[in-house]
């Protein structure tokens, strides 16, 4: 900076990719996305229709009572389609919708995002703790 240099440089930020600065009506669909439990149900339900204990153990570490909640809060969302067959004792599958099925390439690109950035973000997190002793 120069002697006579005093003033602060005006820098224009980049414009942001989306801004909600209000409520744009987006974060409840995002907080649905942001759940535990949704992205793992329809990445399940993407390879096929499921039954509900099929996908209690795909899922690993869902309760059933935390599965029933997923699937109906998507079933209600139009996500999951829920199919009762009448035989006995009744058999329920579960699927994507139309819906449901056009998230899932944005899963993919956040898995493939995931696991390209995984050893940087591991990194990043050990460098951090050993400067930030518990």
């Amino acid at each position: 900076m120069s002697e006579g240099h005093t003033g602060v440089t005006a820098t224009t930020p980049a414009e942001p990719l989306v801004s909600c600065a209000e409520d744009c009506g987006v974060r409840d669909v995002q907080d649905r996305l942001g759940d535990r439990w949704t992205v793992h149900v329809v990445v399940e339900l993407a390879a096929g229709p499921r039954r509900f204990k099929e996908l209690q153990r795909l899922v690993d570490g869902v309760s059933q009572r935390m599965l029933t909640f997923t699937l109906r809060r998507l079933e209600r969302d139009g996500l999951v389609r829920r199919e009762v067959f009448p035989t006995t004792p009744p058999q329920v599958e579960y699927s994507l919708t139309e819906t449901g099925h056009s998230m899932t390439h944005l899963i993919k690109q956040l898995v493939d995002w995931s696991l390209d950035h995984r050893a940087a973000i591991t990194r990043s997190r050990e460098e951090w703790d050993a400067r930030h002793p518990a």
